[in-house]
């Protein structure tokens, strides 16, 4: 479901307390080096890695190992991408954007051990909540499906078909799917309309798509989906669309302890001086093999070069010699999600009292997906609710007292009316983000994946792509990143012993 740090959309009960966390978190692990490495003006090292998250990070942390000299530019004054951990109260935080991890998500999980995070449940007991057709019904949290007619149609037959169509998608290159051309001009939107037909799925579809991608079934090809639906596994195990919107035995199954961006934050802190922070990538030239890197604040020369920072980014650098049409056409076709965190901050998760699991879907907005957001220990009671797609554009457009009201009122009509005073609340709108630009993840509308997608992973030269966006398994995840990152430093690899 990511990732300096822009205040616009960044509000708390204590003004600018995000902010802070976000400072306070990287600087309390890279605290002097990465201010004495901004001050040289040039340096010339083996590989330069644009973008300081989860893939960034684990590129060079591969290159480092292998014995080769690596620069990590980061634009932000913080590592992590689109993960953000935000200081609850001394000791406790919650993640303002990527947090959890499932099963086959093995790439991200053994970069946790490596570094010595571990996991918890994502609290699962009792009951979910359903609000449709204005109906208030509970179903039990595992196995996580209600018994309403809508939510069956729009849920199962959703998993069916799309996991049976996926087959045929390569992961790696899902413009050739045999109906790649057919699926690319199909948009879900569309595929809703000829599938759904209960009173109050085509509802659940569209929050479905909202929490997940960011984006309304208009916005996204049946295609993209299918290739995000095969990525829903690993090696072994075929990719599943059951996966991607399931708590128990799927992909929000399990939690980082301490938060998901502690982890890059102990890679970047392994790499030290290695990784800069507050130089955003402006311009990228080759010649002559090798790569000058030009940052705000220094230029640096390398042999290769991996670009790790999400697709609408990547477009905005200048390259020399340009980038392939084909290849900014796709870049600039990858269209960041929006997608809205808000959370609430309680004395104790009161809703657990009820028999609650805190997971609610509902048709009323704009907060339609929530989440028990608690730390392990139980305390405080933390709820977050996922505002996304239009309702997002919406609500961006509100005053910050009537955004809060009308999550809380959600809340309330979710879990009652002890919902309505909590002891703190704050937001994150990763649009508004100038070095991310979006969460969860980058989509593609249509025409654009099969046509342009041969460019997802082509290295142009000496310059070498990661990301979530552009993984061949767990797409758009935490996972994807590092699987992207581990490969993107093996052909970086590969390269240097020419």
């Amino acid at each position: 479901m990511e990732e300096a740090w822009s205040d616009a959309r960044l509000n708390t009960t204590r003004r600018g307390l995000l902010a802070g966390a976000a400072a306070g978190g990287a600087g309390a692990l890279l605290p002097a080096t990465a201010a004495a490495k901004r001050r040289k003006r040039h340096r010339k090292v083996d590989v330069v890695v644009v973008g300081g998250g989860f893939a960034g990070l684990t590129a060079a942390r591969k290159l480092a190992a292998a014995g080769k000299e690596v620069c990590v530019l980061e634009a932000r004054d913080r590592v992590g991408g689109r993960t953000l951990n935000h200081k609850v109260q001394k000791g406790v935080i919650a993640e303002v954007g990527g947090e959890y991890v499932g099963p086959t998500q093995d790439r991200v999980l053994a970069l946790a051990k490596a570094v010595g995070v571990d996991i918890f449940p994502t609290y699962n007991d009792g009951d979910n909540v359903l609000l449709l057709n204005g109906a208030l019904s509970r179903y039990p949290a595992t196995p996580g499906l209600s018994p309403d007619p809508a939510f069956q149609d729009a849920i199962l037959t959703s998993i069916g078909q799309f996991n049976a169509m996926a087959e045929d998608v390569p992961v790696d290159a899902p413009w050739k799917a045999p109906k790649a051309a057919e699926w690319d001009k199909t948009s879900l939107e569309t595929w809703k309309q000829q599938n759904l037909s209960v009173t109050g799925s085509h509802a659940l579809f569209d929050l479905a798509c909202e929490a997940l991608y960011g984006a309304e079934p208009r916005e996204i090809t049946l295609l993209y989906n299918l290739a995000y639906t095969a990525t829903a596994g690993n090696e072994k195990t075929p990719g599943n669309f059951g996966l991607l919107v399931a708590t128990p035995g799927g992909a929000q199954e399990s939690r980082f302890v301490g938060g998901s961006q502690r982890i890059p934050q102990l890679v970047a802190k392994r790499l030290g001086s290695q990784v800069i922070l507050k130089a955003p990538v402006r311009r990228i030239e080759q010649g002559h093999g090798r790569v000058t890197v030009h940052a705000d604040g220094i230029v640096v020369e390398a042999r290769e070069v991996i670009v790790a920072v999400p697709p609408v980014l990547a477009a905005q650098i200048k390259f020399a010699p340009k980038l392939p049409q084909a290849h900014l056409k796709l870049l600039k076709g990858i269209t960041p999600g929006k997608l809205i965190k808000w959370e609430a901050v309680y004395d104790r998760p009161f809703w657990r009292d009820a028999g609650l699991s805190g997971q609610a879907v509902s048709e009323v907005g704009p907060a339609n997906t929530t989440f028990d957001n608690t730390p392990p220990s139980g305390s405080p009671g933390i709820l977050f609710g996922f505002v996304g797609g239009d309702q997002a554009r919406k609500f961006a457009k509100l005053s910050r007292s009537a955004r809060r009201k009308a999550v809380l009122d959600n809340f309330v009509s979710y879990y009652g009316a002890e919902a309505a005073n909590p002891k703190a609340s704050f937001e994150m709108d990763w649009t508004q983000e100038a070095w991310t630009k979006g969460c969860p993840v980058g989509h593609t509308g249509t025409n654009v994946l099969h046509r342009y997608g041969p460019q997802l992973r082509k290295p142009f030269g000496h310059v070498h792509w990661a990301g979530t966006e552009v993984a061949t398994y767990w797409s758009g995840y935490m996972d994807g990143a590092v699987r992207s990152g581990e490969v993107a430093a093996g052909e970086v690899l590969k390269a240097l012993r020419r």
